[in-house]
């Protein structure tokens, strides 16, 4: 079989060889392949494995070779997965391959709102103290997280990781989700509908897919519905998030602060009103990205080229 990556340094810039690839058959890999080139760079490859480029129809029509397609990556919106599926093409995607790194990410965020350690970490090496004799200071509002509520909006693998780690820290969590975990629950979390969410959580934590009717769901309306001083987290899609009604709220104080890993451009566009608004913490959707993650990922998504090539593909999402 004739194997094309499309994009090697998404998830692998050089610490992660490729022989697991090269095994299952004539492999050419390729660095960042601009998306006008990616029909001619498939040529008449078999299998195709990408991270971030787009498979349209068009590319589908101009590769007729293609026979399966390994996403590195859980997210597949790129992927025309109905052209995929009419022209007999399985499309497979890594499901889950960092849940534990991602809710860390989160997890990361929500400290840094609350206790500005990059912040303070500059100030003390100005050599800056308080008095002589009382050497501490904080610019900032120091936040303990006990006793406070964390609302997760999707619990799955991921938030299953976040509503671990906020119990560990002593939080009230209470979840939004159409399926109940029974593990969860024993644990002390409880489900909640949205507007109940909205109006309780101290913190609310993004970890769902995107859909067409949660797109834009935190806006001025769910926003007014919050408590005054929320902590908004996102690292699951920049889309569910109105960037201009978060950006309001962050700058007049209703939301206290948000940590996001995932905006509605990427990357991130110079007039994006979150790059200026207050006590916005950005990360350049770096969740998934932990060493031990992406090799985790590559593997699961050469598993699935394998299972394709032995006849009984897995993980497929365009059945």
């Amino acid at each position: 079989m004739k194997i094309v990556v499309l994009d090697k340094p998404r998830e692998n810039p050089g610490e992660i060889d490729w022989s697991q690839v090269e095994k299952l058959g004539e492999a050419r890999i390729y660095d960042d392949t601009p998306q006008d080139k990616i029909a001619e760079t498939i040529g008449d490859a078999e299998i195709v494995m990408l991270n971030k480029g787009k498979i349209t129809r068009e590319i589908l029509d101009a590769c007729p070779n293609i026979k399966f397609i390994s996403v590195i990556a859980t997210g597949f919106n790129k992927i025309d997965l109905v052209a995929a599926k009419e022209k007999g093409i399985p499309v497979s995607n890594v499901p889950s391959y960092g849940s534990k790194a991602i809710g860390q990410h989160a997890i990361a965020h929500l400290l840094e709102i609350t206790n500005h350690i990059a912040h303070h970490d500059k100030e003390v090496k100005k050599l800056r103290t308080s008095t002589a004799t009382d050497w501490c200071f904080w610019d900032y509002p120091i936040y303990e997280l006990e006793y406070k509520t964390m609302g997760i909006i999707g619990l799955g693998r991921i938030g299953q990781t976040v509503a671990r780690t906020a119990l560990g820290l002593g939080m009230n969590v209470i979840a939004c989700d159409n399926y109940q975990s029974e593990e969860m629950k024993a644990l002390g979390v409880k489900y909640v509908d949205f507007e109940e969410l909205l109006k309780t959580a101290d913190v609310i934590s993004l970890h769902c897919n995107l859909t067409e009717s949660n797109h834009d769901m935190i806006n001025k309306d769910t926003i007014a519905k919050m408590k005054d001083g929320v902590i908004i987290l996102n690292n699951s899609r920049g889309e569910l998030i109105d960037e201009q009604a978060l950006a309001d709220a962050l700058n007049s104080g209703k939301i206290y602060g948000a940590g996001l890993d995932a905006l509605r451009t990427e990357p991130v566009n110079a007039d994006n009103p979150l790059l200026t608004a207050k006590n916005c913490f950005i990360t350049p959707h770096i969740s998934w990205a932990a060493l031990d993650t992406r090799r985790r990922l590559i593997r699961l998504a050469t598993e699935n080229v394998k299972a394709f090539i032995e006849g009984n593909p897995i993980n497929v999402v365009n059945n």
